[in-house]
């Protein structure tokens, strides 16, 4: 209250600007993830452009998870720079500061090691994750879980696909207890061609 007794509303000029910066992050990102993975394809059988990925997660982030953190959206569109393209951690700090590039850093894969490695230590490693860290792996797991499901790699035999599946599940459950609602969501794409074929009547 003032001092005549009136209430006096507090502008809404910071607010706004901040909202209009952390828009500008998020399309900062998207359009650097876009030149970085600009020759890239997805396995699927349409060979989808790879920005699809990133840009699914930041979605699934915002629209299913309620996240609206824009170092966290920034951080799932640019996931993968580092790991499959010519990024450096070190390039992603000049661009998106610290933040940004410490969560990318959380989640990317050491390619210089064999491919099982890399998988064993994602589960090992997951529980370590910073709370945004964790986050864009479930979301990443999320994605591609529904991607191996629906619209699974041409050359993946059915063992492979149930391979990927249970491997990402046990990520996801080193980290349950980040967003119920994307825990929900992975369980329902893991869950869904099981669910199915227990429906569908024998003979």
């Amino acid at each position: 209250m003032s001092a005549g007794g009136r209430g006096r509303s507090v502008s809404s000029k910071p607010v706004k600007r901040r909202r209009k910066h952390g828009m500008a992050v998020v399309l900062r990102a998207a359009a650097f993830a876009a030149h970085k993975h600009r020759d890239q394809r997805r396995k699927d059988p349409q060979a989808s452009p790879y920005i699809n990925h990133p840009i699914a997660l930041a979605e699934l982030l915002s629209t299913v998870g309620g996240i609206d953190d824009p170092k966290i959206l920034a951080a799932a569109l640019l996931h993968d720079t580092v790991e499959d393209t010519q990024t450096s951690i070190r390039e992603l700090e000049r661009e998106f500061g610290a933040g940004i590039a410490s969560i990318v850093a959380e989640v990317t894969d050491d390619k210089r090691l064999p491919r099982q490695r890399r998988k064993q230590l994602q589960i090992e490693h997951a529980r370590d994750l910073s709370r945004s860290a964790r986050l864009v792996k479930l979301a990443d797991k999320t994605c591609n879980v529904r991607d191996v499901r629906e619209n699974p790699p041409k050359a993946w035999s059915r063992a492979r696909r149930r391979e990927y599946l249970d491997w990402a599940k046990r990520v996801v459950d080193e980290i349950r207890g980040t967003n119920a609602r994307l825990e929900r969501r992975f369980d329902l794409h893991y869950g869904k061609n099981d669910r199915k074929a227990k429906r569908r009547p024998a003979g």
